[in-house]
């Protein structure tokens, strides 16, 4: 592979550094791109910091407003409710691997479903202070074409950086797996204001959450889906492998930001509406984040 090729990332959050920061290592041209000014202006004089167990690296990438053209890969990783105000360049993959559901059909409407891959990815990173991750945890990163767009580059760019890939003929389906894993998760961790593994310790916590997860299994049943294994017992070892992590819902709450409950909880929501199916746990939950979100911002 030519090392020479461009990749940008969108999105300078704790995913979005961790993912420039490897592909510059791996000596990949990197554009992480922002949509504030003043802190582009700081990330590139600064660069990026990735701390790993006792070692940290320190990487410079070009940091810009705008997806430059000419790009051999685009890597969405902006919270969900930013996708919409997304320009992208056409005829270029693209790759999101966001939370939530409805990323992939904004993304289709701006550049085409032919140039879509989706997945999810279990990279665990924690930002620190800007442009400063802590990378807790190596991951699994899984996508797969959404129609037509080819993922052999993608694939490769990924690999040399040293991620571990897997490819998916189903994205629709690992997207909605970890959405309604999320739905349980994320949600009780940012009301309780606990970290993961205290969901299993708390009787009660633990009932909302299995309750939470099998809402939105019921939901997915609807658009089609089935699942191969219980996604209440995927949740419970989530829980159990990450119990020190703080989820980025209850990051978000402590840090006065908006959360991403919108398309996760509530969109879970809205698709059981819409099909004649009552979710009531999950529009509970939904709501107080949002009262959540409201309390900080005022």
């Amino acid at each position: 592979m030519n090392n020479v090729y461009a990749v940008s990332v969108v999105g300078p959050g704790a995913l979005g550094c961790l993912f420039a920061g490897k592909l510059a290592r791996a000596g990949f041209r990197v554009h992480l791109i922002d949509y504030q000014q003043e802190r582009i202006n700081r990330l590139s004089k600064s660069g990026i910091e990735i701390i790993e167990g006792d070692k940290t690296e320190k990487y410079y990438v070009h940091v810009t407003g705008h997806i430059p053209t000419m790009q051999n890969l685009i890597i969405i990783l902006v919270k969900s409710y930013s996708t919409a105000n997304l320009t992208l360049p056409p005829d270029t993959p693209v790759l999101t691997l966001q939370n939530g559901l409805g990323n992939v059909e904004t993304l289709c409407k701006k550049t085409g479903a032919e140039n879509i891959l989706a997945g999810v990815t279990t990279e665990a990173s924690t930002l620190i202070a800007e442009g400063k991750v802590r990378h807790t945890a190596s991951g699994l990163t899984t996508f797969g074409s959404w129609t037509t767009a080819s993922v052999k580059e993608p694939l490769e760019i990924l690999e040399k950086a040293g991620f571990w890939v897997e490819i998916t003929d189903s994205p629709s389906q690992i997207i909605w797996e970890k959405t309604a894993i999320n739905a349980g998760i994320n949600p009780l961790t940012a009301i309780l204001n606990v970290p993961n593994g205290m969901l299993l310790k708390i009787r009660e916590a633990r009932e909302l959450l299995r309750e939470l997860v099998i809402e939105a299994s019921k939901v997915a049943g609807t658009e089609g889906y089935r699942f191969s294994r219980s996604l209440v017992e995927v949740a419970e070892e989530v829980c159990e492998k990450t119990a020190d992590n703080i989820s980025s819902m209850l990051q978000d709450i402590r840090a006065g930001k908006r959360t991403e409950i919108d398309s996760i909880s509530g969109e879970i929501f809205r698709r059981g509406t819409s099909a004649f199916l009552t979710t009531p746990r999950t529009k509970l939950v939904y709501q107080l984040v949002r009262s959540l979100e409201q309390r900080e911002i005022t």
